[in-house]
């Protein structure tokens, strides 16, 4: 099974998607909250151990942190490896959850220093292209006016 993609599970649970982001969220939530089967049927003896619970508390509370969505893909992942039940529980949910991501989930983000120009802020651009000014220029340094006396040092 493919591993769940690190990047919609940290865009879920940082509220990315609107209504069917939330809910998508609840959904796996639920999913990862049910009892764990092993693979004939039983409970294991510690029915939380393993199961993605603890990486989806710790996701919840560090949306932002992509080690943690990448701990919690993981997590699911080993978890369907051992329960059949939930393999075919969460290839249903990753279904379901396409929709958020086909409906553009885009985190933009721009830091440091100053830019100049149009910034494109949105899902994946092709053939785009677009003209700009140069940036301004930079004011130029103050000279000393001709009456001031230099100090020299």
């Amino acid at each position: 099974m493919d591993p769940v993609s690190v990047g919609l599970l940290a865009a879920l649970a940082g509220g990315a998607g609107g209504e069917i982001g939330r809910q998508a969220w609840e959904g796996l939530s639920a999913l990862v909250r049910r009892p764990f089967r092993g693979a004939d049927g039983t409970n294991g003896a510690d029915a939380t151990a393993g199961t993605g619970l603890a990486e989806l508390e710790e996701l919840e509370q560090d949306p932002d942190s992509g080690q943690r969505a990448q701990e919690l893909s993981d997590a699911l992942e080993r978890r369907a490896e051992r329960d059949p039940g939930f393999r075919a529980a969460l290839a249903t949910w990753r279904e379901q959850a396409k929709r958020v991501s086909s409906e553009g989930i885009v985190i933009n983000r721009i830091s440091g220093g100053t830019q100049h120009g149009p910034v494109l802020m949105g899902g994946p651009f092709t053939g785009v292209s677009f003209t700009t000014s140069p940036p301004p220029p930079q004011p130029p340094e103050e000279e000393p006016d001709d009456d001031t006396p230099l100090v020299e040092g």
